[in-house]
C-alpha cells in the first residue's frame, strides 16, 4: 500500500521498475490520493492509471483541466454511468472517442453519443451500436 504523497512520488520517480510498478497497481487510502493530486498535478494522469484508483478520485479527475488526465480516466472500465455520461459530453473529442471505445459504456450513453459533432466518432458508436453485445 501506498501510504503518503511523498511515497507515491518517489516510487514514481524511480528507476527500479518494482517501484514504478506500484504506482499502477498499489492501493493507496482516498486521503492519500487526493494529497498526490492536490500537490502534484503532474501525477495526475498516472493517479487515473492506478488499477486501484477509487471512483471518487476519478470522480474528481473528470473534471481537471488536462484532457489527458480526462483522457486517462474514460479509459477506466469502472466508471459510474453518471461518469460515462459527463465524458462522453467532453469538450475534448479525444475524450469522447476514448468513452466511445470503452467496452463498458452503456448502450444508452452510446445511442446519445450518435449525435456528436465528430464524424469519426459518430462512425464507431454507430459501429459498436450496430454490434452492441445484450448479455
Amino acid at each position: 500500500m501506498i501510504n503518503s504523497a511523498d511515497e507515491y512520488k518517489r516510487l514514481r520517480e524511480s528507476d527500479k521498475e518494482e517501484e514504478c510498478d506500484r504506482v499502477v497497481y498499489e492501493e493507496a487510502p482516498i486521503e492519500v490520493w487526493k494529497d498526490i493530486i492536490n500537490r502534484f498535478p503532474d501525477a495526475r494522469e498516472w493517479v487515473a492509471h492506478n488499477k486501484t484508483v477509487p471512483l471518487e478520485i476519478l470522480s474528481i479527475l473528470s473534471k481537471d483541466d488536462n484532457p489527458e488526465v480526462r483522457y486517462m480516466v474514460a479509459m477506466k472500465r469502472k466508471l459510474s454511468k453518471e461518469l460515462f455520461d459527463l465524458l462522453s459530453k467532453d469538450k475534448d473529442e479525444s475524450v469522447r472517442m476514448r468513452i466511445a471505445c470503452n467496452a463498458k459504456t452503456p448502450r444508452e450513453i452510446l445511442e446519445k453519443m450518435k449525435e456528436d459533432e465528430v464524424i469519426e466518432i459518430v462512425n464507431w458508436v454507430t459501429e459498436r451500436l450496430e454490434n452492441f453485445d445484450y448479455k
